[in-house]
């Protein structure tokens, strides 16, 4: 027996929610910041916030993955997982701009914390079982055109998430202004409208795709492989350790450039915001709620839109032939250098329209951040071993991530004087390590096509 052949539709309805979950992400990368400071938090606490992300990527993700491996219901086997985090979700979008309104049980910066880490840890219970129910239900030849339709629509949600403020207040006359300590009105819009959309879209996908039952899962496998799968079912949850010690070559030299990678992601999410708005706007640095700064946070918000629909674009049409031609290694060198340069040059842009450029030169590292790594490890893993694997690389994302949040807020205060633009440069300077670590890993395919 084999799955059955889906159709274009078929799939991109599997992977409509992938919009929803996105658009929140977006909403959250490119407003987290400058909602957290209108509710008082100074620039060297940000970074402190912000490490609510990686530690519930690092705790949230591999549990999920394992109890939805597990489950099987009568509402299927990964679906409730992602309705119920879609739901929570939904929920932290709604309340997380309008944090005051608590004020009288707790501060609302506080509140608006709580309500990141709510909306964090269910990002993460509904995008592991999403990212299963795609390999659970296409065929081999199909998870190609799959992870291409899904690389889309995390795309088109990642712009229209980032953009959503600025479109409100430039061609619907919503409000970006607010007295100080509220949020302005076309930032809580559309994070109720980011819920909306993300319950949504996950409803379109629910409705509308099928789960095979693990009995029809169990009769797809290779006969071939039936040891493998029983030996796995009884591993123990501690053999992560003996199989993080004896991880492959690659993915250990693989290690450093996703730690300076995702070091310099970090601190381009957490400090973009004040960066813009006192190096480019002008500002001071404690200004958190004027009309300028308000009109700062929605040109971030574009900017982040930029540099998504760039990496969609490069990573559907331009990835796959480059690394065909010079090797993906040359290729993910080649783009983390352009990230590289991208990030240090806005401190030398006249204006904010002049950061676009800088925007979409990051686009290309992020496009091949998300996508040469996984394709070098997949080569030097034993089949057997992938799915662990591809586990414990999760680590070497959140890991430089959770560093970045201990130590970015106060090197930013003491050795950068509050002056945001610098932790931009770090960012930067962070992707050209990160390029020249590339060219000291060993990727396998490549060796085995040139020999």
């Amino acid at each position: 027996m084999e799955k059955r052949k889906l159709s274009f539709w078929e799939i991109w309805n599997m992977s409509f929610g992938f919009l929803g979950i996105q658009m929140g992400f977006a909403l959250q990368n490119a407003n987290a910041s400058r909602i957290l400071q209108i509710f008082g938090a100074d620039i060297h606490e940000l970074s402190w916030f912000w490490i609510i992300a990686p530690l519930m990527g690092l705790i949230v993700q591999p549990i999920i993955g394992h109890y939805s491996d597990k489950t099987w219901g009568r509402f299927g086997r990964r679906k409730p997982f992602f309705l119920v985090g879609a739901i929570l979700a939904s929920v932290g979008l709604i309340l997380m701009p309008q944090a005051n309104i608590f004020i009288s049980v707790l501060p609302a910066l506080w509140v608006g914390a709580g309500m990141l880490m709510i909306m964090d840890a269910s990002f993460n219970i509904a995008m592991e079982p999403f990212r299963a129910l795609v390999g659970d239900n296409l065929r081999t030849d199909q998870r190609t055109a799959g992870f291409s339709i899904q690389t889309s629509l995390i795309g088109f949600g990642a712009v229209i998430g980032s953009a959503l403020p600025y479109v409100l207040t430039k061609y619907f006359d919503v409000s970006n202004s607010a007295v100080p300590g509220s949020v302005p009105l076309n930032l809580t819009l559309s994070f109720i409208i980011g819920a909306g959309v993300l319950v949504g879209s996950i409803l379109v996908t629910l409705i509308t795709t099928k789960e095979y039952t693990p009995e029809e899962l169990a009769n797809f496998e290779d006969p071939q492989n039936h040891d493998v799968i029983v030996s796995e079912e009884k591993s123990k949850l501690s053999d992560i350790f003996t199989d993080f010690a004896k991880m492959p070559t690659t993915m250990r030299q693989l290690s450093w450039v996703q730690f300076f990678s995702w070091f310099g992601l970090f601190g381009m999410w957490v400090f973009t915001t004040p960066a813009i708005a006192h190096h480019i706007y002008g500002l001071p640095l404690d200004d958190t709620s004027s009309q300028q700064y308000q009109d700062a946070g929605d040109w971030v918000g574009i900017l982040f839109g930029v540099y998504n629909f760039v990496s969609a674009i490069i990573a559907l049409f331009f990835l796959p032939y480059i690394a065909k031609k010079i090797g993906r290694k040359s290729t993910h060198a080649l783009s983390l250098i352009i990230g590289g340069i991208g990030l240090i040059s806005i401190y030398f842009m006249p204006n904010e329209d002049w950061v676009v450029l800088p925007m979409i030169l990051i686009g290309v590292a992020w496009a091949s951040i998300l996508a040469m790594p996984y394709a070098i490890l997949a080569g030097s893993i034993a089949p057997k071993k992938m799915g662990v694997y591809m586990g414990i690389f999760n680590f070497f994302v959140v890991i430089p991530q959770i560093v970045n949040a201990l130590i970015g807020g106060p090197i930013v205060k003491y050795l950068y004087n509050g002056d945001a633009i610098y932790a931009l440069i770090t960012s930067g300077v962070s992707f050209l390590i990160a390029a020249l670590l590339v060219y000291k890993v060993r990727d396998v395919d490549d060796t085995i096509q040139k020999s």
